[in-house]
């Protein structure tokens, strides 16, 4: 059903994303996006990227702090990809929520499903699209597709492809006039809960290839932290040894490791 009237809830970059894609083939009669918040050292109040998007596509902007029954969906399929809000009963009654997942479910349910892979050294992810329930990510699938991660991608690369692949399955998904799902299995579940502040920081004591791990996946969008440094690029060496990179210091700019070490010795 090319052309098909939908709505969009998204919030970050991810969504942001996927939007796009979807707007391309499809009228979208709303954004449903988290409020604006600040951000920055400035704490500047700043919109999310999803909304960004939609603003530039004209596409009209709903921005409610909570999601209750009364609200106006304008549409009878709704594609949830990166929100943020928990969705009621009420309003997953009134219309068929398609949730965007970057994982293989039942593996990495929850909010940070592409960190934690990498955190995890898989090398293997996708994109699940399972209907939107009230437990977490735990509703029937739709279409799922997997793709390989390469050694060297980051959580940049990892989101990049996975907004493309679901962009072909939702084009799949969408076409069908009643979508035919299957249930969810329980085994191999596990879970992405949110990054806490404290896992940005890398223990020089850990496995070498664990810290290039959790550099790549907190790049480009977090950066993980070595001391007062910033690293957001980084390998195993030869010797075995943890070796960064790109590097950003406190109130610079992202530079080579070599030049940064140049830097001090001068």
């Amino acid at each position: 059903m090319a052309g098909r009237r939908i709505a969009v809830a998204a919030t970050a970059p991810f969504g942001a994303a996927v939007l796009e894609r979807l707007a391309a083939e499809h009228e979208v009669v709303r954004l449903l996006s988290r409020p604006d918040a600040r951000r920055g050292r400035g704490r500047r109040l700043a919109p999310p990227a999803a909304k960004e998007v939609a603003e530039r596509l004209g596409i009209p902007v709903c921005q409610p702090a909570r999601l209750d029954g009364s609200l106006e969906l304008g549409a009878d399929t709704v594609v949830v990809c990166a929100y943020g809000l928990l969705i009621p009963r009420a309003l997953l009654e009134r219309a068929l929520w398609l949730n965007v997942h970057p994982s293989l479910l039942p593996r990495w349910r929850g909010a940070a499903p592409v960190e934690r892979a990498l955190m995890a050294g898989d090398t293997e992810t996708g994109v699940t699209i399972h209907r939107t329930v009230e437990a977490l990510d735990a509703g029937p699938i739709a279409a799922q597709r997997a793709f390989p991660i390469a050694p060297d991608d980051d959580a940049g690369a990892v989101y990049a492809r996975a907004a493309d692949v679901a962009a072909d399955l939702l084009r799949e998904v969408l076409a069908q006039p009643e979508p035919a799902f299957v249930p969810q299995p329980e085994e191999g579940a596990t879970y992405a809960p949110k990054l806490r502040r404290e896992e940005r920081e890398l223990d020089p004591a850990a496995p070498p290839q664990e810290l290039v791990n959790r550099v790549r996946a907190l790049s480009p969008h977090i950066g993980a932290r070595l001391g007062d440094l910033i690293v957001w690029q980084a390998r195993v060496g030869e010797d075995g040894s943890f070796q960064p990179l790109v590097v950003q210091p406190a109130g610079g700019r992202p530079m080579p490791y070599d030049a940064y070490l140049r830097g001090r010795r001068g």
